[in-house]
């Protein structure tokens, strides 16, 4: 039925067609289709022609069927979109048409079916309606709504959230005074107008934080943004959004209140607090810190690492201690540490650190929180000095009174055993000798109760204000003083000390000590030479250093060195010998803080070195 001319005719600009179309006949078997058709489902016409629609689409479904019977008795109905999935399984959307296939008698033989690719434009339907979709739950989530407008009819409209956002009913009409008139009286108001005066004035748009008095009297805050609309340049009315912040803005309110707080408490307590990042750097530095670093504010030391702010060692220890803290995880607690700024000064601190922690549990950082110690360390020397003094004050006295007890009956008993003696004599030449005896015993008494006396002030007299003194000067002073002493041994005093040289000490301490170590270099000459005794002064640290040294005969210090500053200690057979200058001498530099060392060789000399404490 298909092979006469005219059929072929038609078959031929069918083919032609630049749509996807298909011929069926009434028993939905296909007679033609375009090129177009056969490219886009890969058909040829030698296959599929004379073949079911639905045997070569199974997933139209029965409703298919019955639009193209209707469409056989004359009722042409769109059949609508359906799925498709090619040879590569890739998923196809298609607008399917009909309408009625006459033949020359006007009868109804079939339907002509067209069909149009609607993949993309459904895609982009679809993906605007997602889009839409979002916007809205953006909008819910964000308490973001719209507004416009119109200037011709003088209309505003609000979206559900923006009158949700003013407490107002769904069915409220706004108008453009009363939306002005729901900011609140003030800065708010005037800045809502003038933004929209500069907006119609000159096409600025706006955002500005402001803030509203709701339709049921609550103060709200808002974020409203607007801007001009323009339709061939002329000024048709304006659009925005609308944007309830109010929990933001006292949230961060409160945030920075309670910062506000925070730091103010860190700032004012009494220790350094910083924190750091992972490589070291200061990112935070309470009052304290800036003090002690020397700093006008916290903006001279953020950024910078330990060695822009400490000598290289400090910043070398410090930094060790960082990185153990940040990749140990474990914090130091309470640890003494000794730091030197690039200024040289040393300070002591208890310092802790503690690893600052990421969600993943990692460090990106520290805190670090230290004490100044360096006054009570201080304090704590000078108690442990004061201990120690006491201490051996407390031995003195002591051996003080041991030293007083034995003396004093010694003397006691000699006296009682004379005057028994004088008592019971009767010959007047024994009873002169006795006599004699007995003022030779009240003379030793005497002087045994002067130098007990000489000791007991130099120990109890601590608090005798030290002063500067030249100690060329004194030692000048002393050796005209003993003159006759030096002339009549033939003593050489050498006086090696520099004409400006000064120490702090007690000045009649420092004569006595002077005059005793002279004259025991003196005293205890070696027979065979002449005496001679040279001094001469240094700086040693907190201490000026005397040194006295003798050609005399020296003191085997293996033998008397423990007793060298004993009392009533002697180590040569002088006459003049007491055994009390060395012990006086020793109380009185000691009684200044100060100390005693002794060097000696038997038969070649002494030194004596006396360290007078220029801090104390």
């Amino acid at each position: 039925m298909l092979i006469n001319p005219h059929i072929q005719s038609t078959s031929y600009l069918i083919k032609q067609l630049p749509t996807l179309t298909v011929f069926i006949d009434r028993e939905f078997k296909i007679i033609h289709a375009s090129d177009k058709w056969l490219f886009t489902f890969g058909e040829n016409s030698g296959a599929i022609l004379g073949r079911s629609l639905f045997e070569i689409f199974p997933d139209l479904s029965i409703k298919w069927q019955t639009v193209l019977k209707e469409c056989f008795e004359g009722k042409a109905n769109p059949m609508g979109v359906q799925k498709y999935k090619d040879s590569h399984l890739n998923e196809k959307w298609y607008e399917w048409s009909n309408t009625c296939w006459y033949n020359e008698e006007e009868n109804i033989i079939g339907a002509i079916i067209q069909i149009n690719d609607v993949t993309e434009s459904l895609e982009k339907e679809l993906e605007l309606e997602k889009t839409k979709v979002q916007l809205k739950h953006q909008s819910e989530i964000s308490k973001t709504g719209r507004w416009e407008y119109n200037i011709l009819n003088d209309e505003i409209t609000w979206c559900d959230i923006t009158k949700a956002i003013h407490e107002v009913s769904p069915d409220y009409v706004p108008k453009l005074d009363t939306s002005i008139g729901f900011y609140k009286e003030g800065y708010s108001r005037n800045a809502i107008s003038m933004a929209i005066y500069e907006a119609q004035e000159k096409g600025t748009p706006w955002g500005i934080k402001l803030q509203i008095i709701t339709a049921t009297g609550k103060e709200k805050w808002v974020f409203a943004a607007g801007k001009p609309l323009y339709e061939k340049r002329k000024l048709i009315g304006f659009t925005g959004t609308f944007q309830d912040i109010d929990e933001q803005v006292l949230a961060n309110v409160e945030t920075k209140k309670n910062e506000k707080l925070l730091r103010t408490l860190v700032d004012n307590l009494p220790l350094n607090v910083y924190v750091k990042d992972i490589h070291s750097k200061k990112i935070l530095v309470n009052r304290a810190e800036c003090l002690y670093l020397g700093a006008k504010n916290e903006a001279e030391l953020l950024g910078k690492d330990n060695f822009d702010i400490y000598d290289y060692e400090t910043a070398k220890k410090f930094t060790e201690q960082d990185i153990k803290v940040m990749s140990s995880l474990e914090p130091i607690l309470g640890e003494e540490v000794i730091s030197t700024n690039k200024r040289g000064i040393q300070t002591t601190f208890l310092t802790s650190k503690i690893p600052l922690l990421d969600e993943k549990g990692m460090a990106n950082g520290l805190v670090g929180i230290s004490l100044d110690i360096t006054n009570m360390k201080q304090k704590e020397k000078e108690l442990r000095n004061l201990i120690d003094v006491t201490s051996l004050q407390n031995k003195k006295l002591i051996n003080f009174a041991h030293i007083v007890s034995h003396n004093l009956r010694s003397h006691t008993a000699n006296f009682s055993m004379l005057l028994d003696f004088l008592q019971y004599e009767e010959d007047e030449k024994e009873k002169a000798k006795i006599m004699d005896m007995l003022n030779s015993s009240s003379g030793n008494l005497l002087e045994t109760i002067e130098n007990l006396n000489q000791v007991l002030a130099i120990n109890t007299n601590i608090n005798i204000e030290k002063k500067e003194v030249n100690l060329y000067d004194k030692v000048k002073i002393v050796e005209e003083n003993l003159k006759d002493f030096i002339i009549e041994n033939n003593a050489e005093i050498e006086n090696k000390i520099v004409n400006t040289q000064t120490i702090k000490v007690i000045p009649q301490y420092l004569e006595s000590i002077l005059i005793n170590f002279i004259t025991n270099g003196i005293k205890y000459k070696h027979p065979k030479r002449k005496p001679k005794i040279s001094l001469h002064l240094l700086k040693e640290e907190n201490y000026s250093v005397l040194t006295i040294t003798d050609n005399g005969l020296g003191i085997d210090l293996k033998k008397y060195g423990n007793k060298l500053f004993g009392m009533y200690k002697t180590f040569h057979s002088h006459e003049n010998a007491r055994g009390m200058g060395l012990y006086i001498t020793k109380n009185q530099i000691e009684s200044m803080g100060g100390k005693i060392e002794v060097e000696s060789k038997v038969g070649c000399g002494t030194t004596f070195k006396v360290f007078f404490n220029e801090k104390n």
